[in-house]
């Protein structure tokens, strides 16, 4: 009876076993490329001892060796070995068409970075958006690349969810529904005509794919890009986040110094929230709105997008206390057209300029966090319950200061607040969207409030 039991439990096992491994499904066999296609440049892939090897070839462009099959919804694993002075990717959800730039591979990347920046297991959208998600919004994750050896990289593909994770640790988080399938691909980024970096090597093996009856890893509490107007995720609910404006209702804002929302001068229409375009002048139209609600710390997280010339801000520890015939008193991200509005040029060192926290300090922007007037930026305001402000735009952090600290009380000193009492320092305050008479709009208002 006992060997009759052992010989059952070792067939449960086994069924078992292979039960779950059929959920796997190998896309490199081992032994060649088969399934496997070269796309853009022509660095050469070749099998060796099992791996899939890849070598940069100056004079080429980014190379990518592409699966012949697409995928929609998928749980991808690989491991990874790159060269710790190259760049590298995993492409997924990608294409290649000859309406599109040529050919051009384009798309969901996880980013393969072991250089000092650290932004292994972030997301960029290849030759489309660019970074959507840089390790600057998650810096704990930056630790978990492993320059030199094998780390192992997955791929939650999910109806919107796009997550990745390195050697097990969560790197990004984006919800987004540009692209709904595609194939996987795996880089050899291009060297440039640099000959002094021929034949440098990155190494890929044990990839796998799930692909049906896809079990999501449970939510955790790294940051959130959400891309898709107006939705909150799973994981930005469990992080606490609520929506300002669900794309239509304004009832969780009012006029500023007024009882309710303004009968003119904002509009709603296709899910936006705007300033209706006026004589440019502060507050003189629809005037200026703000929350209904008080915020002490708390992280508001607010999309906008620009008309030619135009301005406009976000404020807070908004008191209305101040009786101010124009926009109401509070410390301010500014938003504005640095190029063809004026007020770039005033303030003391560009202090009034886009992101910059306004007449005050000037704010730290790259090229690759600024867009095109129209595009539509991500912004972020976090106060933190030390007191620490920062100020995001669109994936990179542009400005940081401390409320109340010697450097920001000389800073308002010599200001245009230097007459406004104890300016910015209110243990809470309102939110503000401001009228400046320029059509500016705004979306995904969300927000959450700091312990």
């Amino acid at each position: 009876m006992k060997n009759i039991f052992l010989l059952a439990l070792s067939l449960c096992f086994v069924y078992n076993s292979n039960a779950q491994n059929k959920k796997w499904q190998q896309l490199f066999n081992g032994k060649d490329l088969k399934g496997w296609k070269t796309l853009n440049g022509k660095a050469p892939y070749k099998v060796i001892n099992g791996e899939i090897v890849g070598f940069t070839k100056a004079g080429e462009p980014n190379s990518f060796l592409a699966t012949e099959k697409e995928y929609g919804d998928f749980i991808l694993e690989l491991e990874l070995l790159v060269d710790t002075t190259m760049n590298s990717g995993v492409q997924f959800r990608s294409e290649s068409k000859l309406d599109y730039m040529d050919g051009r591979v384009h798309g969901y990347q996880m980013e393969v970075d072991p250089s000092k920046r650290q932004w292994s297991g972030g997301i960029y959208d290849e030759a489309r958006r660019k970074w959507l998600y840089t390790l600057e919004l998650n810096p704990k994750a930056k630790s978990a690349f492993k320059n030199g050896q094998w780390n192992k990289y997955r791929i939650e593909a999910i109806g919107n969810s796009l997550r990745t994770w390195v050697n097990g640790i969560p790197t990004a988080n984006v919800v987004d529904d540009m692209t709904s399938k595609g194939f996987i691909a795996l880089q050899v980024h291009s060297v440039g005509d640099s000959k002094s970096k021929d034949g440098l090597i990155t190494k890929w093996k044990n990839i796998k794919i799930q692909t049906e009856n896809l079990s999501p890893t449970k939510s955790d509490d790294i940051y959130v890009v959400n891309l898709i107007p107006n939705n909150l995720s799973l994981q930005e609910k469990a992080n606490g986040f609520s929506l300002l404006f669900d794309g239509s209702s304004t009832n969780q804002w009012r006029g500023a110094y007024k009882a309710n929302f303004p009968k003119s001068g904002w509009e709603v229409k296709n899910g936006e929230l705007s300033v209706v375009k006026a004589n440019g002048a502060e507050s003189t139209n629809g005037g200026d709105i703000v929350t209904q609600k008080e915020y002490g710390a708390f992280e508001f997280k607010f999309d906008f997008k620009l008309t030619e010339g135009a301005n406009s801000g976000v404020k807070y520890f908004v008191t209305e206390n101040e009786g101010n015939k124009g926009s109401a008193i509070g410390p301010e991200y500014q938003i504005l057209d640095d190029q063809k509005h004026p007020d770039a040029k005033l303030g003391k060192n560009g202090n009034r300029t886009l992101g910059s926290l306004y007449d005050l300090i000037t704010s730290e922007k790259i090229p690759a966090s600024q867009k095109k007037i129209g595009e539509w930026n991500q912004g972020i305001i976090r106060v933190n319950p030390n007191n620490k402000v920062e100020y995001w735009l669109n994936g990179y952090k542009i400005l940081e200061y401390t409320r109340g600290s010697e450097e920001f009380l000389k800073l308002v000193s010599e200001s245009k607040y230097k007459d406004w009492a104890n300016f910015g320092m209110a243990d809470k305050g309102h939110i503000l969207l401001q009228d400046h008479g320029d059509e500016v709009s705004f979306r995904s208002l969300k927000i959450r409030e700091l312990n």
